[in-house]
């Protein structure tokens, strides 16, 4: 039996693939709070709500079909593109401020993505059931067929992984052109006065960061997977 170097020793590929983008998960969540809340406490000077502005958005780029709802949470705002509807959370929906107004634009950058058949959030959404499922069953499946030396199931996991890995990368496009859509849409339809926009576009910024952060992380992940069990095949 081999002995168990997931856990049973520490080398350098703990700090280049587990630490570092540990390290870099928590500084990019940590800066999207406080940019979020800095920026919070100013509000439009049109008085607008982020619901009214997402709302705008949606109609002036043709998609009347889109619903804007509220969901409960902190910062759960998300498109879902099977039931055409934009969730605003519960600090975001009602909120006047800049930033609540960012987050909307980008989800409605999203659902514009979507109407337009931006390839990128096509295969992200096409690559999402298959995502899912991996996150969940990939590294059980790993375990399982290292501690039963069957190494076709370790590769199994690992392939599922990869899938994981392929969805993370395809999102860092879709997210970055939806908060530029965002950008651009403030600015064309004065929304927002050009001081304004340029504090949403730093909450957008900084809501991207934890997009690549999570990129590193996943492929840190995969990296320290096929450094401990790559390669191996079943006698």
């Amino acid at each position: 039996m081999y002995g168990f170097p997931m856990f049973g020793y520490f080398d350098s590929t703990h700090i280049w693939f587990v630490i570092i983008p540990l390290l870099i998960s928590v500084w990019a969540s940590a800066r999207v709070n406080s940019t979020f809340n800095k920026y919070a406490k100013y509000t439009n000077g049109r008085g607008l709500t982020a619901a009214q502005v997402a709302r705008m958005i949606l109609d002036r780029g043709g998609r009347t079909d889109v619903r804007v709802e509220n969901v409960s949470g902190r910062l759960t705002d998300h498109f879902n593109p099977r039931t055409n509807v934009i969730r605003l959370s519960d600090e975001v929906f009602s909120a006047t401020s800049v930033a609540a107004i960012g987050v909307a634009a980008h989800e409605a950058g999203h659902a514009m993505q979507q109407g337009q058949g931006y390839v990128p959030i096509m295969v992200r959404n096409a690559l999402a059931p298959v995502a899912s499922f991996a996150s969940y069953a990939a590294i059980p499946i790993v375990l399982a067929g290292f501690f039963f030396e069957r190494f076709g199931l370790v590769n199994l996991g690992i392939i599922l992984y990869s899938a994981v890995v392929l969805f993370s990368l395809i999102t860092l496009p879709v997210e970055f052109n939806a908060s530029a859509r965002a950008v651009m849409s403030l600015d064309a339809y004065g929304i927002l006065s050009p001081e304004e926009t340029t504090a949403a576009k730093k909450v957008l910024s900084a809501a991207a960061m934890t997009y690549v952060a999570s990129t590193l992380a996943a492929i840190g992940s995969l990296l320290r997977l096929l450094a401990i069990f790559g390669g191996r095949r079943d006698d």
